[in-house]
């Protein structure tokens, strides 16, 4: 044990013993340890379940250590710290669990040749193909979607922090929040009842109009709160010396945020990049490359993953898991970009 001495107004010395600083990691050691001991003693094949036995061995063990060597007070400090790095592994280790299990199966089949390559006329249960198709009428979807939901979504955004006063500010923020938890499958039928009624077949237009409205509602939201972070004195400055409100907004206020503008805009991207009900009633799935979003049925990486899962058999299942790796790899490419692009825009 160490040893740490304060000194009080009138010269004297308050000492009190503490723990060593790697004592949480003999902690954590002995828990495993322990855990590993009663999961094998008790039978238990879960390796999750030993987890658990030592996430709660280690709580525990640190309180009852601390509460010995350093008092209760500093016991109660330690223990807060402890939940904390046990509620970020129990947040990590299935993150890392996913992406491990799919990596580890998407290589299988994941090369230069799946993705140069559509299914064409490959059945789903044989060996071979690609996601050429998929991987273009994805593109194609989201980044129609992403023309038509940003703007309008950072517009409204603007709208809001800068002018909006009164009764029509109050209905569109309530409307933004009804669409922000409106599931995907609504913003399909919605479209598709206007497919219905136009008379119109299934086309790749058609799912970015779906993608667009479940976008707008998360661009707004995080647009909104990336202005209310601009501080008021450079609007101010910047109207004191004459500059008109439009200006400002676009000269000053835009450019301030335009780092978390684009991350919200990315966690928008990421999340219709990964739907498939909206795809699946409005684009319908084409195992040839269709390279015209405005014309005939498209396929998708989303629904591509399904309708593989769907179909069943090794090559099928690995097709998925490759198609899986190749979105995380998109979603994770465009995040890059965005934080390039924030650095690069965000004023010195």
């Amino acid at each position: 044990m160490s040893t740490a001495a304060v000194t009080d107004k009138r010269g004297g010395s308050l000492s009190g013993a503490r723990l060593p600083k790697w004592s949480p990691w003999a902690i954590a050691a002995g828990s495993v340890a322990v855990a590993v001991g009663i999961g094998i003693g008790a039978g238990l094949d879960s390796e999750v379940q030993w987890g658990l036995i030592a996430a709660i061995l280690f709580v525990l063990g640190t309180y009852g250590i601390a509460a010995r060597v350093e008092g209760r007070r500093q016991a109660k400090d330690r223990v807060a710290t402890s939940l904390v790095w046990v509620a970020f592994l129990l947040a990590v280790v299935p993150l890392v669990s996913l992406v491990w299990t799919t990596v580890s199966r998407g290589v299988k089949v994941l090369d230069v040749y799946f993705l140069t390559h559509s299914m064409g006329i490959v059945a789903d249960t044989e060996a071979g193909g690609g996601i050429y198709h998929a991987l273009i009428g994805s593109l194609e979807q989201v980044g129609l979607a992403t023309l038509m939901g940003a703007p309008i979504g950072v517009l409204t955004a603007v709208y809001l922090v800068e002018y909006g006063r009164g009764r029509l500010a109050r209905s569109v923020t309530f409307f933004v929040d009804v669409m922000t938890g409106i599931p995907s499958i609504v913003a399909g039928l919605f479209i598709l009842s206007l497919m219905l009624i136009l008379e119109l077949e299934p086309f790749g237009f058609a799912g970015s109009l779906a993608l667009a409205i479940l976008m707008m509602p998360v661009v707004v939201r995080s647009t909104e709160e990336m202005l209310k972070l601009v501080p008021n004195e450079l609007r101010e400055a910047s109207l004191a010396l004459g500059v008109p409100k439009w200006r400002t907004i676009l000269k000053v206020v835009l450019p301030t945020a335009i780092g978390g503008i684009t991350t919200g805009v990315m966690l928008a991207i990421a999340r219709i990049a990964g739907e498939t009900a909206p795809v699946l009633l409005l684009v319908f799935g084409n195992p040839f490359i269709n390279n015209n979003p405005f014309e005939g049925a498209q396929a998708s990486l989303p629904l591509y993953i399904y309708q593989q899962y769907a179909a069943g058999g090794d090559p099928a299942y690995d097709r998925a898991w490759a198609a899986s790796l190749t979105l995380i790899a998109f979603v994770m490419i465009l995040n890059l970009v965005a934080r390039g692009i924030a650095r690069w825009k965000t004023p010195r």
